[in-house]
């Protein structure tokens, strides 16, 4: 072997002495798929169904959308899954690799976008997997594949990456010790995902209720003549948004830098910043490069801003400035509205566009050529119907929902910490173990 094969992967720093270096390519095979083929070429070609790289996550492979292609006996028989195969990403997000298990159709085969890996003279690929893993963790895929143009993880960069490993009954270990201690800390995680969905749905039915009902469950209610909304207090007023408003401005994108903008330099605000009511402003503006910055595009003390183009389930998302930003205007993919303060608490129209009603009508109304952009044009803005309680009674809904808001917040930043801490912890268990700064039985020692 090439003296290269012996120099240490800069992933994997310090080794313990009974481990060994190679290149991959000589501890598994590797295979990368067959070429798409929508159409039969050859009388014999047969429809199979195949694997790409969609179905291949870090939690495992998913089976429960296989596309099918044309291949013949000879194709089928050398691209053919089988359980315990190791499949890892040649295009996308290179590297991410699981382990085929399950129940698998007939004749599966896999698309060159994947390679399928088999272990020889008895390496693991359980071991491989969470090498893998390690590496993408680090960042040095990115290296690797080159990430200034359309990464690729070639069969040649796959079996020329070199890796540190120790003998197959090691390997095996420390994948066996992996499967079971990052599936207890995957089942947390994913009761702590669950904890989030639920205080996020509490959020909304909180704020929901109060701006559609009110505060006193004993009021007098009548219909207000939308089908979808129902009763509301008798001393409600329904009316579109155009009449608590006093203007509905687009914002602008001059030409900007990547990099965030100072305190002291003009700035761009990004979708990003307008977030469930927040303005998140800090680390989400651009730094302007045109020098005629139109002034009337600055944000104010009191100014509602409005997503009016992103994803579905984000388009219309609002935020309110709780104070001047002399440097800093939005983006042309934002709206800016100013309410009319003797009819409406800026705060009101905040809750109101985040509450189910709100939301109905925003999503009913955003239009777009794709699930992944849609957008929402001016009149149908102006014309969403809002509920509007005398001011005096908005000021107290207000204060209550904020106040149960801030609790619920609070419990939402603490359950995203834990969420953090724990993947954290679970990509450092993977890091020690497959690099040796930590073995098998010290962790079953302290078990």
């Amino acid at each position: 072997m090439n003296d290269l094969l012996f120099l240490r992967p800069p992933f994997q720093s310090e080794i313990p002495n009974s481990w060994k270096f190679s290149e991959v390519k000589y501890l598994y095979d590797i295979l990368l798929g067959k070429m798409l083929q929508p159409e039969p070429r050859r009388a014999d070609d047969r429809e199979v169904p195949y694997l790409r790289a969609a179905n291949v996550q870090w939690d495992g492979v998913h089976l429960d959308d296989l596309q099918t292609m044309y291949a013949s006996d000879e194709e089928i028989n050398s691209s053919q899954v089988m359980e315990g195969d190791l499949l890892v990403c040649e295009g996308g997000e290179v590297g991410r690799a699981a382990i085929l298990k399950g129940e698998i159709p007939p004749d599966t085969i896999i698309q060159n976008a994947l390679h399928r890996v088999r272990g020889k003279n008895g390496n693991n690929v359980g071991f491989l997997r969470y090498m893998l893993q390690h590496i993408a963790s680090k960042g040095w895929f990115d290296v690797i594949c080159n990430r200034a143009t359309i990464a690729h993880f070639t069969g040649e960069k796959f079996g020329e990456l070199r890796i540190a490993y120790p003998e197959p009954a090691m390997q095996a270990a420390i994948a066996d010790y992996l499967d079971r201690e990052t599936a207890k800390l995957d089942s947390t995680i994913s009761a702590k995902h669950s904890l989030l969905n639920l205080l996020a749905e509490k959020r909304r039915a909180l704020i929901s209720q109060a701006v559609t009902k009110g505060l006193d469950s004993s009021v007098k209610m009548k219909d207000s003549g939308i089908p979808w909304l129902g009763e509301i207090p008798s001393h409600w007023s329904m009316v579109t948004l155009r009449r608590l408003i006093t203007s509905l401005d687009q914002g602008w994108s001059p030409v900007a830098s990547n990099q965030p903008a100072n305190i002291n330099e003009f700035g761009v605000l990004k979708l990003s910043a307008v977030k469930s009511g927040r303005l998140i402003y800090e680390e989400n503006k651009a730094l302007a490069f045109d020098a005629d910055i139109p002034t009337e595009l600055i944000i104010r003390e009191g100014d509602i801003l409005l997503t009016r183009a992103n994803t579905p389930k984000l388009v219309g998302d609002v935020a309110i400035a709780k104070s001047d930003h002399n440097n800093l205007i939005f983006s042309d993919l934002i709206y800016r509205l100013r309410v009319c303060l003797d009819k409406v608490e800026p705060e009101w129209l905040i809750l109101v566009l985040q509450s189910d009603i709100g939301r109905g009508q925003i999503e009913a109304e955003a239009k777009g050529s794709s699930n992944s952009m849609v957008k929402l044009a001016q009149n149908q803005v102006l014309g969403l119907l809002i509920t509007n309680p005398p001011k005096a009674e908005q000021k107290i809904i207000i204060d209550f929902v904020q106040a149960e808001i801030y609790k619920l917040t609070n419990l939402i930043s603490s359950t995203e910490l834990t969420i953090n801490l724990l993947q954290e912890r679970r990509i450092t268990l993977i890091s020690e173990l497959v690099t040796g700064q930590l073995s098998v039985e010290n962790c079953h020692a302290h078990s």
